[in-house]
């Protein structure tokens, strides 16, 4: 009996253990989505190589900011209301989004 507990109460542990590393995958996930997003938006898509590799390295290092955004993932929110407000589509809207996000 008292190995049973001993063995349920392992079990608890290893999967409360546990529980915090789906969320920081589910993080980071996110944020690998949101960069990827970014990318495509400043025109660096497929075929960018070494130019969609800096930025990407350089977007998933960024540190997030109190609500959990990071500063880029903000920049992208303010440049895609603007683009929006001004009702650009196509090329004009990412033309304005590439310039947007670089300032």
């Amino acid at each position: 009996m008292k190995i049973a507990s001993m063995i349920a109460l392992s079990l608890f542990l290893a999967v409360m253990g546990l529980a915090p590393m789906d969320s920081e995958a589910a993080e980071q996930q996110n944020k690998m989505k949101a960069c990827n997003e970014q990318a495509n938006a400043k025109g660096f898509g497929e075929g960018k190589g070494e130019e969609r590799k800096a930025f990407m390295q350089e977007c998933l290092s960024a540190k997030p900011v109190k609500d959990g955004k990071t500063a880029q993932q903000e920049k992208m929110k303010t440049c895609n209301k603007e683009a929006g407000e001004k009702q650009l589509k196509g090329d004009e809207r990412k033309k304005f989004m590439s310039t947007c996000l670089s300032n």
